[in-house]
């Protein structure tokens, strides 16, 4: 999985995954949806040191949220578009836009989140791990993800 390119819509941002993400979300939550202008946003939750910048500068834009802490959207300084987030200024781990990578299709979402606030015509694909709002961590992401998570952030973080 590491290898993958993408950028921004105008290509003056380009940048490469060092390894594949510790978990890909689909967020349908009310913020992402104005944020992107759309019924929900991908996001692959990576380390922000095993995201390259290949060429390209960002600017951070802090975003209000429902709960108060912040958001942080990184984006092409020329176009505009969103590359990654962090959340509580947490600036080592990344939540990659994953439609901004050339191959858009790459990263499925692993699951599907705040689908209390999804569009009503929005359908989930069969199998699909859906949570009304967040779900337990411990009992959904992989054992090497939670360990290199770990490793980022902390015991119990």
């Amino acid at each position: 999985m590491s290898g993958l390119e993408g950028g921004c819509a105008c290509g003056a941002v380009r940048y490469r995954l060092r390894s594949g993400p510790m978990f890909v979300h689909c967020c349908h939550c009310s913020d992402c949806q104005r944020q992107v202008g759309s019924a929900f946003v991908i996001n692959a939750l990576i380390e922000t040191d095993r995201v390259e910048m290949l060429q390209g500068e960002t600017v951070r834009i802090t975003m209000p949220t429902d709960s108060g802490r912040p958001h942080d959207t990184h984006r092409c300084a020329a176009c505009g578009t969103t590359i990654w987030s962090d959340y509580g200024r947490r600036e080592v781990l990344s939540f990659l836009r994953a439609t901004t990578l050339d191959d858009r299709a790459a990263l499925p979402p692993d699951v599907h989140i705040f689908t209390r606030s999804k569009l009503p015509w929005v359908r989930f694909p069969e199998g699909a791990r859906v949570f009304d709002v967040y779900y337990d961590m411990q009992a959904e992401w992989p054992p090497e993800s939670l360990a290199r998570r770990e490793a980022l952030l902390g015991p119990g973080r």
